[in-house]
């Protein structure tokens, strides 16, 4: 069939009509190929558009690849899929750019959510968990971007972090000591470094005997734990209502008797409301934010804090009561995560700073460093 039909050019006919197809436009699609119609190769066209306009259409073939965790559409021409940690171009799949907004509006449709010149970016979850982000050209350059991110199969634990090289063995005594000691803890890190991949490591060290209530922008945590409730906000429908934010779902987490409430990722107002609750007696809570290193994490805050309009001194009040402990990641440049340093809260004065507890070397050692004490203070009154 695909020696008598061209499917990208009958792709790219039907793309050009600006609505839905039927029968009859596949018909003249393949006469506009000056081909043939017959019973056969109509049947076969038509199987193999339904199976590209299910799932991700052309891109699911690329998603379904081992070892993808990403893949990236920069207009019609440009594919890219980021394959065990590293970015690599491939062939792409689409004839012209009209086959690319059409895939992008359909699986914004497919997550219930609008895209088009009047809302023209997108960021949702598929049916599968896929993550959805979706850009229409003109805004974009070279023409629609998609992005989308394949689920986690699973957590990684730490003895895998450790046994990859990802993570020193003696950070890893630490870490589990921390979450043991229920320590409030955040890991930084900048866009792909593994943070929501360690925070699911760690919260699988947590006892099987606690509850953990989580809440996610989008599903991303997956942790092996036998007692985990998780949450996930909710954005406007096409008639813009219906939206359930993070700071909804943080006060809604708080009345569900949770022994650790986790914020997947800290990234606006609902951060006050983390604070406030880690400050009401809810220890070991935790979260993920963006900050290029632990030292940088106290002015992520005072940024994400003026968003409630939170005062500096006010937030830096909270935080050094609320948190005790960063964990940094980092990806380097041969796609590898690594966890870098260890850092502990800190107050100077008024305001808050990181203290580096223990760092990984250029040489992959551990190096002591001046908050280490303070960790260990934190560690042995935490495990009373």
């Amino acid at each position: 069939m695909t020696e008598q039909v061209n499917l990208d050019a009958l792709r790219s006919y039907l793309a050009n009509l600006g609505r839905t197809y039927v029968v009859d436009d596949v018909v003249a699609g393949v006469r506009h190929q000056g081909l043939m119609v017959s019973d056969t190769n109509i049947a076969e066209a038509l199987q193999a558009l339904r199976t590209g306009s299910s799932g991700a259409g052309v891109l699911e073939p690329l998603l379904r690849l081992p070892g993808v965790t990403d893949v990236l559409v920069n207009g019609a021409h440009q594919v890219y899929l980021e394959r065990d940690g590293e970015l690599v171009e491939t062939r792409s799949p689409f004839p012209n750019e009209a086959a690319v907004r059409a895939l992008a509006v359909r699986l914004a449709t497919s997550a219930g959510r609008r895209l088009d010149d009047a809302t023209p970016y997108v960021d949702a979850r598929l049916a599968d968990g896929t993550r959805l982000h979706a850009i229409l050209a003109p805004l974009a350059q070279p023409g629609t971007c998609i992005s989308l991110r394949i689920p986690a199969s699973g957590g990684i634990p730490l003895d895998t972090w450790v046994s990859s090289g990802s993570l020193l063995a003696e950070m890893a005594e630490l870490l589990r000591a921390i979450v043991a000691a229920k320590l409030a803890f955040l890991v930084s890190g900048g866009t792909g470094s593994g943070k929501t991949t360690l925070l699911g490591a760690l919260l699988a060290e947590v006892s099987p005997q606690q509850r953990i209530v989580i809440v996610e922008d989008s599903q991303e945590l997956l942790p092996n734990h036998p007692h985990c409730v998780r949450m996930e906000a909710r954005h406007v429908n096409s008639e813009g209502a219906g939206a359930v934010t993070l700071t909804d779902l943080v006060r809604q987490a708080l009345r569900m008797r949770p022994d650790r409430l986790v914020l997947g990722e800290v990234r606006g107002a609902e951060l006050t409301d983390l604070l406030i609750a880690l400050n009401t007696g809810h220890e070991g809570g935790c979260g993920t934010i963006h900050a290029n290193s632990a030292t940088d994490v106290p002015a992520r805050l005072e940024a994400l804090a003026a968003l409630a309009g939170m005062s500096r001194e006010a937030c830096h009040a909270q935080a050094a009561s609320a948190l005790q402990v960063i964990v940094s990641v980092k990806k380097r440049g041969n796609g590898q995560r690594i966890v870098e340093q260890l850092g502990v809260i800190t107050r100077t004065g008024s305001l808050v700073e990181v203290t580096p507890a223990v760092t990984l070397t250029p040489r992959g050692t551990l190096q002591r460093e001046a908050g280490l004490e303070r960790l260990e203070h934190l560690l042995s009154v935490g495990a009373r």
